[in-house]
């Protein structure tokens, strides 16, 4: 054999030996992939061996953060925390996972279900009164995230049980049954009503203009006062302008408050909700009172829920609701700047004790506009600003003059013999008179796009407005019950035995 061939063999044979030597290698590398995966596996079947996790609410750290307080299984109990966990911040309330041995292993943050309670009020800042739907209350702890959000009337994510209340939830039950913003009605918006404007201002807004005579005085304001008369006159206009009135006299830059309460709203079939509701609405005032604002709690349509109680007019609601609101009145004694205002087209059904001194102590009738106050009202819709036809003075004598103009409508037979014939103008308010402006501008518009006037709103066109209102008017009773017609337009003590429409 050649030194040739020599070598030749030589290098085939350490190409085999570094073939060998890879193919060892990947041998070596599959076998170790093959351990872990084994290892890997042994490790999940003895998981699954192990049992199942328990979960708890996390109360608070002990002994620097090594041991903690849980409620787990309905007992509230004291858990090693894993070394794996050492340093981590858990928030109280936080839902945690429990290992063997009842070790805590993971942190699993706030609760996303639960049961929903409404907050009644705040004890400190920590903690809350919630009730249930039933009306159970109970007294929880509110994590750090709701302790500065939530307030009176919210609805939160409650753990009765573990005593946590997780998250404000978007469904305050005030905020459905009140308006909390200022209104932008003022003063100079209502017409014909300047005799009870001035009652109402010096009632309600001297307290606050002048705090300093009051207590030199020592006089208390007034907690509240209503508003009667017949429907459309201009109750509710009032209650929102004295808010606005309110809020403008607050020489820091602060507002007034406006709970805008419509009574059938707070009615609920379930024994005990509606006086909850109550509960909540005077809460909110209260809390929106602490800096010192004035707040308005405005119940419309007064006449709905508080009735006289025993009455037989409605059910026995009224046995439970109306000693409720007198609560919710004369707890506000000691927070002077809460005012409640109550307004009703049916004062004498309301229950006595809520219209007694010290309650609703002032009592102002909002009557049916004369033919001045229907000027006065007119004024308020008309002006410059609309394209009409004249001068405006002789626009609203035109209106004026039609809403006023003899028309019969119903005959009336009283309790002593006598006969009253009521005509339309009987029935005048300044809902109605809005609406004539209304429909006259709807007229000016269809000559206007016909062709048949481009000078815009005419007298004409005011008077065809009249007598198309008093056709369709809405707040006049049926003959079915007589007495609603001496109500209604404001003959108020003259008993009907019988009512006949004229026409």
């Amino acid at each position: 054999m050649t030194s040739v061939d020599t070598a030749a063999e030589n290098r085939e044979l350490k190409r085999k030996v570094q073939a060998l030597s890879s193919r060892n290698a990947k041998l070596a590398e599959l076998l170790k992939f093959s351990r872990d995966n084994l290892s890997s596996l042994h490790a999940e079947i003895d998981q699954l061996g192990e049992p199942a996790s328990t979960y708890g609410i996390f109360m608070g750290s002990v002994k620097e953060g090594k041991e903690a307080e849980v409620f787990t299984s309905g007992r509230q109990m004291r858990l090693k925390v894993s070394p794996n966990l050492y340093g981590q911040e858990f928030e109280p309330g936080a839902l945690v996972r429990l290992g063997e041995g009842l070790v805590i292993v993971e942190n699993c943050g706030l609760p996303k279900t639960g049961t929903l309670a409404t907050l009644l009020e705040k004890v400190g800042d920590q903690r809350a009164i919630v009730c249930d739907q039933n009306g159970n209350e109970s007294l929880v702890l509110l994590t750090d995230k709701i302790q500065t959000e939530a307030r009176a009337g919210d609805t939160v994510l409650t753990d009765y049980k573990a005593g946590f209340a997780f998250e404000r939830v978007e469904k305050t039950e005030v905020a459905q049954l009140s308006l909390e913003e200022v209104p932008d009605v003022t003063y100079d918006d209502i017409g014909g009503l300047a005799p009870q404007i001035e009652a109402i201002r010096d009632s309600v807004e001297l307290p606050f203009s002048h705090p300093e005579l009051y207590r030199e005085f020592d006089l208390k304001p007034p907690k509240g006062l209503l508003l009667y008369g017949p429907p459309g006159c201009g109750k509710t206009l009032i209650a929102k302008a004295v808010a606005n009135s309110l809020s403008s006299r607050i020489g820091d830059g602060g507002k007034s408050y406006f709970l805008n309460v419509k009574g059938p709203e707070l009615l609920n079939k379930f024994v005990g909700e509606t006086e909850r509701r109550i509960r909540l609405i005077f809460e909110r005032a209260r809390e929106l009172a602490g800096d010192g604002r004035p707040v308005i709690v405005f119940f419309d349509e007064m006449e709905s829920i508080f009735r006289t109680r025993g009455s037989g007019v409605s059910s026995d609601m009224e046995t439970t609701v109306v000693p409720q609101l007198l609560t919710e009145i004369d707890g506000v004694e000691d927070i002077s700047n809460v005012i409640v205002i109550g307004a009703t087209n049916r004062e004498e059904l309301i229950d006595p004790a809520i219209l007694r001194p010290g309650r609703l102590d002032i009592k102002i009738r909002v009557s049916r506009p004369d033919r001045e106050g229907a000027a006065d009202i007119f004024a308020r819709h008309l002006n410059d600003k609309v394209p009409h036809e004249g001068d405006i003075q002789d626009l609203i004598d035109a209106a004026v003059g039609g809403l006023f103009a003899p028309r019969p409508y119903v005959r009336l037979e009283l309790v002593d013999g006598s006969v009253e014939v009521l005509n339309y103008s009987d029935f005048v308010s300044g809902a109605m008179i809005a609406n004539v402006v209304d429909r006259a501008k709807k007229l000016a518009i269809k000559d206007h796009i016909a062709g048949v006037s481009t000078s815009g709103l005419t007298a004409e066109h005011l008077r065809r407005a009249v007598v198309a209102e008093q056709n369709e008017s809405e707040d006049l009773p049926n003959t079915s019950n007589p007495d609603e017609w001496s109500r209604i337009s404001g003959r108020i003590g003259k008993k009907v035995l019988n009512a006949e429409v004229i026409g």
